[in-house]
């Protein structure tokens, strides 16, 4: 049963459980990238028969797979991924960023340009789950920042396939190759590039504990998107919203993960008495309720406050993946939070609308890290680069200044570097 606490029982940062992951999980990683370093695309079939049963002939998924796989799905699936797709495409635009040239002195020209990146792999979970809303939430991004390719690793089933309807996502999306691998091992091959994989510029994507930890040790060979955790909601609701709601919204993230975490913060022990009974009702009928009662007993809480303005100065010190705004007026208490992954305000606005649909991208920064990073957004497929432009008479104007100021931190070369621009050429 998840417990209810005063506000101040509980301390702000151990309200949420998050685990880092243990040695053994290190190590293993480190040996398994080594691995895929060292012998390529033979260590990934060797993996994919140790961890998925599966026996690869071959690592890479054709385009007729693909297709395939969208014929096979029923047509109203199909459908359904596409109206997300448009959704989330819709949304993803308007972060577009365009460089800038700036012209305010003769002679000179400052700028900034604004570049997609090359390459991008796409990590998205297979096994027993198949995920095509992870697909489509990584990809479209990357399409409309301009990738030149994307490619995609998903976990085999023991006969060697990726489930339908996650080709089929990834197909709708634009992905451009496919390959048959998961694990650590599968984030090695796009850090490294194997005889058949190609290495790649970012990694995005959630993945297990052995999957975070890869990304965490290639970060640098490659960029990243973030470090993801287990999944987490934070619920602040008023005395007038609806137990049963709040009980749903709550399993909702605790059916991802027995390390998930759900929490409901609220000036009302009434309505938190009414939600603690509810959750208790609604597992009987859920069917992945082993999942959900482990996290709702280990890491679920209800956090009872004096007033609301508690209530969000306590998300904002968590500053959880997920923040519901379950309160008359949402709006008005929008500007008080600092510290999010993403905001759903209102009664009417679970989390999973943000899973599948709305079009804000559902991958999200965990523990913590909503304090300085960001969703997934068009912004993390490009990078910046700039330039500057100076005329002969524009450089003489400061190029006494930029001596002074080689001269001063030590730097001889520098300064000379300008101040020969001015010397007069010997003649021989």
């Amino acid at each position: 049963m998840i417990p209810i606490y005063s506000y101040g029982q509980v301390p702000t940062d151990k309200i949420f459980s998050r685990a880092d992951n243990g040695a053994d999980v290190r190590a293993a990683v480190r040996n398994i990238i080594s691995n895929v370093q060292k012998e390529g695309d033979a260590a990934l079939r060797r993996y994919a028969l140790e961890f998925d049963k599966a026996q690869l002939d071959c690592l890479e998924v054709s385009v007729d797979e693909m297709d395939a796989a969208v014929a096979s799905l029923e047509p109203q699936l199909v459908e359904l991924l596409n109206q997300a797709a448009r959704r989330i495409r819709a949304f993803h635009r308007h972060q577009i960023r365009e460089g800038f040239v700036v012209s305010e002195e003769k002679g000179v020209v400052l700028g900034q340009k604004v570049i997609a990146l090359d390459k991008v792999g796409l990590y998205v979970p297979g096994g027993t789950a198949a995920y095509p809303s992870s697909v489509l939430m990584n990809c479209i991004p990357a399409k409309i920042a301009g990738c030149r390719e994307i490619v995609m690793v998903s976990p085999p089933s023991q006969d060697g396939d990726i489930a339908p309807v996650i080709l089929a996502a990834a197909r709708i999306a634009g992905v451009d190759r496919v390959f048959r691998t998961g694990g650590a091992q599968a984030v090695a091959a796009l850090a490294y590039g194997t005889e058949s994989i190609p290495k790649v510029d970012k990694i995005v994507g959630p993945g297990n504990a052995y999957v975070a930890e890869a990304k965490r040790q290639v970060f640098g060979k490659v960029a990243i998107d973030m470090i993801a955790g287990p999944s987490e909601i934070l619920i602040v609701a008023d005395a007038h919203s609806n137990p049963k709601h709040l009980a749903a919204d709550l399993l909702s993230q605790a059916e991802h993960d027995k390390m998930a975490a759900a929490v409901l913060v609220t000036d009302s022990m009434e309505l938190a008495q009414a939600v603690q009974t509810e959750i208790e009702r609604q597992l009987t009928s859920l069917p992945r309720a082993e999942i959900a009662r482990v996290s709702i007993d280990q890491n679920g809480k209800v956090i009872v406050t004096d007033n609301l303005t508690q209530a969000l100065e306590i998300a904002n010190e968590i500053a959880p993946e997920h923040l519901e705004l379950c309160v008359d007026d949402p709006f008005a208490f929008l500007s008080q939070v600092r510290n999010a992954g993403s905001i759903f305000l209102g009664r009417s606005c679970p989390e999973a609308l943000g899973d599948y649909f709305a079009g804000p991208n559902h991958t999200l920064p965990t523990g913590g890290t909503a304090r300085f990073m960001s969703p997934l957004s068009v912004d993390d497929f490009v990078k910046r680069t700039q330039f500057t432009y100076y005329t002969q008479d524009a450089l003489s104007k400061v190029g006494e200044s930029v001596v002074r100021f080689a001269r001063q931190e030590g730097l001889e070369a520098h300064a000379r570097s300008v101040q020969s621009r001015f010397e007069k050429e010997e003649v021989l």
